[in-house]
């Protein structure tokens, strides 16, 4: 796909983490970066995600801007529906 440099940051990163993860870790894992890019408490990092976590916080400065959120966050948005059978989806 494109977009912008943020988005397309995050779909590739995104990929490469997800790959080859059951849809629990990947919902696990959609959570916590939601939260993160959101400037939520993340909570304790479950110690499998550490290293997936420690390459997507480059992406947390993104809270900093809401707008730029949506970019970091869409491709996340679009593999969670993807996975759950959603037609549609948000960034709201």
């Amino acid at each position: 796909g494109r977009g912008c440099a943020i988005s397309v940051a995050s779909a590739s990163m995104m990929t490469n983490i997800v790959t080859g993860k059951k849809v629990s870790e990947v919902d696990a894992l959609f959570d916590i970066f939601h939260k993160m890019c959101m400037g939520e408490d993340i909570g304790e990092t479950p110690e499998e995600f550490e290293d997936d976590i420690d390459k997507l916080m480059v992406l947390s400065g993104v809270k900093q801007f809401p707008m730029r959120v949506k970019c970091a966050t869409l491709a996340w948005h679009t593999m969670n529906a993807a996975v759950h059978g959603d037609a549609a989806t948000t960034t709201e």
